[in-house]
């Protein structure tokens, strides 16, 4: 009776379902990723598990003997010299400390179009270690950015405040300017000042006391910004 005995079919013949099998071994070990449907999915695990299996008793063998010989067994399962020479020369030292569950597989919501046939993600399992060092050169990059946005904003910084400075001095200037003609025309009477209206006279005065006040301002803000670099 063919009790517990479960294979995975996939609805097509023998010599169909390994070459399909062998192909999709090829493609995820150059490609570390691949999307296929939920049941090639299962199917696929325990095939390139195995593989990899071969891989790390080749790792740890010191007979070259052994070495060539599970080697050989991957290629007749492969089919693939380049995608053996890789799974047995680069990816076999990610599998090394592991003992088992080489891959994992995510199930996808949105099934495939057409036959509606639920569709899901394989991949291998990377070391904590590969992942810390992806996660840590990601941060570096993040922190020469910030570094670099920092420095820029900076130097906007300045140029404003120079600017500002070197309005700010120049409004100064002239407003003090402007106090010290004011005051010459006060002082300066003309011969007939007795006989000017006092709308004038009044208005003069007034011109005059802006210009002070101005002046006293422009000296003022000039003080605020040479404080402001000092400190």
């Amino acid at each position: 009776m063919r009790h517990r005995k479960h294979n995975h079919q996939l609805g097509v013949k023998t010599a169909h379902r390994t070459s399909m099998l062998a192909n999709l071994c090829c493609s995820l070990i150059e490609n570390g990723r691949i999307k296929t449907t939920l049941a090639r999915a299962r199917a696929l695990r325990p095939t390139i598990e195995k593989i990899i299996t071969l891989a790390k008793k080749a790792h740890f063998a010191q007979d070259t003997a052994k070495k060539v010989h599970f080697r050989r067994l991957a290629i007749s399962r492969l089919r693939s010299t380049s995608a053996t020479k890789k799974l047995f020369d680069e990816l076999v030292e990610e599998f090394v400390n592991r003992e088992g569950g080489y891959t994992r597989i995510y199930k996808l919501a949105i099934p495939r179009l057409g036959d509606a046939s639920e569709m899901a993600l394989i991949e291998f399992v990377e070391e904590a270690n590969n992942k810390k060092k992806k996660s840590k050169a990601k941060k570096a990059i993040k922190k020469s950015v910030s570094a670099k946005e920092k420095t820029g904003i900076r130097s906007k910084e300045n140029d404003l405040a120079e600017s500002t400075k070197d309005k700010t001095a120049v409004t100064a200037n002239s407003s003090i300017e402007d106090a010290q003609k004011a005051e010459s025309v006060l002082e300066d009477k003309p011969a007939n000042f007795e006989i000017a209206d006092n709308t004038t006279i009044e208005e003069a005065v007034e011109q005059a006391e802006e210009a002070k006040e101005s002046a006293n301002q422009g000296q003022k803000e000039v003080e605020d910004a040479n404080s402001k670099d000092s400190k």
